[in-house]
């Protein structure tokens, strides 16, 4: 048994995957990634082979969040009938022997391993990371660059109708051309064509619920976490260990604008509750601004180890990073860049187990606010309640699935 997993964007849509590579691994099955080269280390630190979709994502991501990069909105459909071709081009080499394949990430790249899968003849699963990825009358979709909803409009299924319109012009025409090369005949839904209509959720049933009733067959198979039981790194258990304690600020693989501004804003605002700072530098490169005891900045380290012994999580809002922080029972301050990290700021403040700060740009001020929230006995005591709800077998149920799936 083969079973390739593709994903194409950040990290936190491949850490996943690898939470489901182990499983599949450890029941036998030979398995392949592919996933843009960034994370080549990641895989090899846990024997996986990689097949690269196209080049780094980090340096174009980086320059188009900061600035430094202009992504006109005119200019997306050619760069997403790029990502779709690039993806097949990787895919149907990849693939090649496998039983099935599961897709996750950006919906372009998507649709090119769906078109692999196809010209192979071979099973292909898409899965969500939160509920909100997927058309539901409970949620509206999020606006696609440069094509806003039209003003007045709030009913769910009309936006939804909007947006398989807007994935057609955006997406369709490059997917379309992509399969008249391999002698594929042409589909006229695309987002349809892509999510199929049993799409999986890989989330938890507490902390991301799919509501029914729905006008789509979900598979919820819960989080994927990746059991890691290395050590902390060295410096970082011997902060650890030299005081109360602190409280975690991260990014992860979110670039920032305002970098050195947002990291003095964060370590004033976590000294002004009279806590100590683990700061992870991440795709933003987050930097202290003074060398005083009381702060650690930190390159990548394992959240499941870490997070059960800080105080809490400022972070940006990532599906993983949300999950994993609830699942330690830790309160989180949600600041939401883009994407998923609204909806996940709004189910923390929800469930109560921390804080949505307004808005994806920090102050001091506005970092003190909701960190004064989230260190509350209540908050602290509302979180490890919720954290006792979470289910941990979400990776093997979708490695199960993807095996009855392959026949």
């Amino acid at each position: 048994m083969r079973v390739l997993l593709m994903a194409y964007g950040s990290r936190g849509d491949v850490e996943p995957l690898v939470a489901v590579a182990m499983r599949l691994r450890d029941l036998g099955v030979d398995v392949r990634m592919c996933t843009p080269p960034d994370f080549a280390d990641l895989f090899d630190s846990v024997g996986l082979p990689l097949v690269p979709i196209g080049e780094p994502v980090r340096p174009f991501v980086t320059g188009v969040l900061t600035g430094k990069v202009q992504a006109p909105a005119e200019g997306l459909p050619a760069r997403a009938a790029a990502m779709t071709a690039t993806t097949y081009e990787a895919v149907i080499g990849a693939a090649e022997g496998c039983d099935v394949v599961l897709a996750t990430g950006l919906l372009p790249a998507a649709a090119g391993a769906r078109t692999a899968a196809e010209h192979l003849g071979i099973p292909y699963v898409f899965v969500a990371y939160f509920p909100a990825y997927l058309p539901s009358p409970h949620h509206p979709p999020f606006e696609r660059p440069g094509r806003p909803f039209p003003p007045g409009v709030t009913d769910n299924r009309v936006l939804w109708d909007l947006d398989a319109e807007t994935m057609n012009v955006l997406f369709g025409t490059g997917l379309n051309a992509l399969r008249a090369t391999v002698g594929l005949p042409p589909v006229d839904h695309f987002r349809d064509h892509v999510l199929t209509d049993r799409p999986w959720l890989a989330t938890d049933p507490v902390l991301g619920p799919w509501q029914e009733p729905a006008d789509l067959h979900v598979v919820q198979t819960g989080a994927w976490f990746r059991a890691d039981d290395r050590p902390l790194p060295a410096d970082v258990e011997a902060f650890l260990q030299a005081g109360e304690p602190p409280v975690y600020v991260g990014f992860g693989s979110i670039p920032l604008r305002d970098a050195d501004d947002v990291a003095r804003a964060a370590v004033e605002a976590v000294r002004a509750q009279g806590r100590r700072v683990l700061l992870s530098r991440g795709w933003a490169d987050l930097a202290l601004a003074d060398d005083q005891d009381d702060c650690l900045a930190v390159g990548e380290v394992d959240h499941h180890a870490l997070f059960p012994r800080v105080a809490a999580v400022v972070h940006h809002g990532g599906a993983g990073t949300t999950t994993t922080a609830a699942r330690a029972g830790a309160p989180q301050v949600v600041v939401p860049q883009l994407a998923d990290q609204p909806y996940w700021a709004g189910r923390v403040a929800d469930l109560g187990i921390g804080a949505a700060h307004d808005g994806p740009h920090p102050t001091f001020e506005s970092l003190s606010a909701a960190l004064a929230a989230a260190l509350t006995p209540e908050a602290r005591s509302r979180a490890a309640a919720v954290a006792a709800r979470i289910s941990t077998d979400g990776a093997t149920v979708a490695a199960k699935l993807l095996l009855e799936t392959a026949g």
